[in-house]
């Protein structure tokens, strides 16, 4: 409990004490011994130190003024020429002249101030919103807040100035026509982008100057939400409902674009695969044919040399390759000459043998030919 409140309700309680027991005192003397005589009494010792108990108590309790932590006290005083003092009291226990002084306080924490369309979320009850129309004429309700508080060294021009009365007819009014005035200079559109930071910036800057010319600190001015006409809303919902499906359908086109993209390059990819496939295989074949001439002629070259050591394995080459239906085979003597016969059976066979034989007959130049029996 603060010292000054304390003293007061003390003298209270000695002027209510002194109160009965002169009554009572008055009372008693009236019955036993007459008006005159109690008149007397009134001023004797036995009332005058209680009274003058209770008139110190008044005194002292007038002159202590306790002002907290969070206040700032502006003194009334008939003693000035003025009528106040030139400095504020700070918090503290601070001493008054009595009868002649009186302390009005101010807080010195931070006070917030909302403006808001829901009803108890403002200073005032109900739709407290701030109504105002844009430059193209379209109508919108700005909830906004403003933290500020008394700067301690105007509070006694905001005394002189405002008293309590500084939140309705000062504060409120300003911020109210400040933030009409600056909606004012832009669309519809651009209070509803991220122009609505650029607002909310001015309007904080205006309002710190305005502030702190009448005696006020301002720590922040907070845009809280902005609403439209129903109408408005509508065609901005239509609008946005409008564009997402067009985002959409750009969506699904570059979807579909990339798809396309992606089937053009597998089958480029595939294309130059095969390409590549096929050069790879004609350079193998080429390779292989190039291997198998160079085979071929070294062959050649080992045959060549071959029958030049000796000439009669060519000879022998060609008849180990004869083929099977060949019968009869002539070979000269000298220069062989070879000629196959036909290819039909001969017809010869053994006597007692049922099926002809098949017979290769080689001719030299002796009497009798050579006979070969194949079976």
């Amino acid at each position: 409990m603060k010292l000054d409140s304390l003293l007061t309700s003390a003298t209270l309680v000695v002027w209510l004490f002194f109160t009965l027991y002169a009554v009572f005192s008055f009372s008693i003397d009236l019955r036993e011994k007459g008006l005159r005589h109690a008149f007397a009494r009134l001023f004797s010792t036995r009332l005058l130190l209680p009274f003058s108990l209770a008139i110190g108590l008044s005194f002292l309790s007038a002159s202590l003024v306790f002002v907290q932590p969070q206040e700032i006290g502006v003194v009334i005083s008939v003693l000035q020429p003025q009528g106040y003092r030139d400095r504020p009291i700070r918090p503290g226990l601070k001493f008054v002249v009595p009868l002649a002084e009186q302390v009005v306080t101010y807080p010195l924490s931070w006070q917030t101030y909302t403006m808001s369309s829901k009803p108890v979320a403002g200073e005032t009850l109900g739709d407290d919103a701030i109504a105002a129309r844009t430059k193209d004429g379209q109508e919108v309700f700005l909830d906004c807040s403003t933290i500020f508080r008394i700067d301690p060294e105007q509070v006694i021009r905001v005394h002189i100035d405002w008293q309590n009365r500084y939140l309705n007819d000062f504060l409120r009014t300003q911020v109210r026509g400040l933030v009409r005035s600056q909606v004012a200079n832009y669309k519809i559109d651009e209070v509803n982008s991220e122009k609505r930071q650029i607002i909310e910036n001015e309007l904080d800057k205006k309002l710190r100057t305005i502030l702190a010319e009448k005696g006020f600190i301002l720590d922040k001015f907070i845009l809280r939400n902005i609403a439209f006409s129903p109408e408005y809303a509508k065609s901005v919902e239509d609008k946005q409902i409008a564009l997402q499906g067009q985002i959409q359908r750009e969506y699904e086109a570059v979807q579909i674009q990339k798809l396309a993209e992606g089937q053009a390059r597998k089958i480029e990819i595939l294309a130059k695969a095969e390409a590549t496939a096929t050069v790879l295989r004609a350079n193998a074949e080429a390779a292989a044919r190039t291997i198998r001439a160079q085979a071929e002629r070294d062959a050649l070259q080992m045959i060549n040399q071959a029958l030049v050591k000796n000439p009669k394995l060519l000879t022998y080459e060609y008849i180990a390759k004869l083929s099977p239906n060949i019968r009869v085979m002539l070979v000269p003597n000298n220069a062989p000459i070879m000629l196959p016969l036909a290819t039909q059976d001969l017809g010869l066979a053994p006597e007692g043998s049922t099926s002809p034989l098949t017979t290769t007959e080689i001719f030299t130049n002796s009497s009798k030919p050579v006979e070969v029996h194949q079976p």
